[in-house]
């Protein structure tokens, strides 16, 4: 399976053509800790909160790209959300092509905004503080990890609390890995039969190789008995879609 999607890949590299404004050079300027990077790159190609980035370091002998998510912006590209590919440093050159994907969107008229990183770090989701909060809106984040530098203003929950700040909110942003999913819809199950009150959108992490070219059906997702492709129909999707 992933020999026939190398395949592809490489061959929809050289017979497809992909717009100049889409693709460039790139480079890996700073790395943390965390497992994050700060990424230089064409503003144009800096991906929105939820959107992705297609990256494949020019010295790597691994001919699959990774797809790089924004953490918070910078001056010349974005801080990239862990985690950093293995075997990337500072220095390296990077091809990549983006941004890609539907992202997040939140509401004009949204006052009460619900981040909840559901599984993992809410780097995905820190490029929506500066939205809402431009628009008024208060923050809660709900997340068992720790999140660094954050605004005194924003309320921090844990996972625990997810029901009840989703009673509070207008609008919910999660973030949660494909193998996740049957997980939050249980969990969502009397939010669900009441009816989710709240605009909420989840981010599907998963593998996105192909980046919407080969339709290759790595990222496939079910939405009632219909499958979607996370690469090009996500990664961003309507929560009650999925419920």
């Amino acid at each position: 399976m992933i020999f026939k999607i190398i395949t592809r890949l490489l061959w929809l590299s050289k017979h497809v053509n992909i717009s100049p404004m889409k693709t460039a050079k790139g480079s890996v300027e700073e790395t943390y800790l965390d497992g994050s990077a700060r990424i230089a790159c064409p503003p144009e190609l800096t991906p929105a909160p939820g959107q992705y980035l297609l990256a494949h370091a020019d010295a790597s002998s691994d001919p699959l790209p990774v797809s790089l998510f924004s953490s918070d912006s910078t001056s010349n590209g974005f801080r990239s959300a862990p985690p950093l590919p293995h075997g990337w440093h500072p220095g390296d050159l990077l091809t990549i092509r983006g941004p890609i994907g539907h992202g997040f969107s939140i509401p004009h008229a949204a006052r009460k905004a619900a981040l909840i990183a559901f599984d993992d770090s809410p780097a995905r989701l820190r490029g929506l503080i500066s939205v809402a909060l431009k628009q008024g809106a208060e923050i809660v984040l709900v997340s068992d990890l720790a999140a660094e530098d954050l605004p005194e203003i924003i309320e921090v929950q844990p996972l625990k609390a997810m029901l009840d700040i989703l009673q509070w909110a207008d609008y919910a942003a999660v973030d949660a890995a494909r193998e996740n999913l049957n997980r939050l819809r249980g969990m969502l199950g009397e939010q669900n039969q009441a009816g989710l009150k709240c605009e909420a959108q989840v981010l599907v992490r998963t593998q996105m190789p192909c980046g919407a070219l080969a339709e290759c059906g790595v990222c496939a997702v079910m939405f009632h008995h219909e499958w979607r492709m996370a690469c090009k129909d996500g990664p961003v999707f309507n929560l009650k879609e999925f419920l």
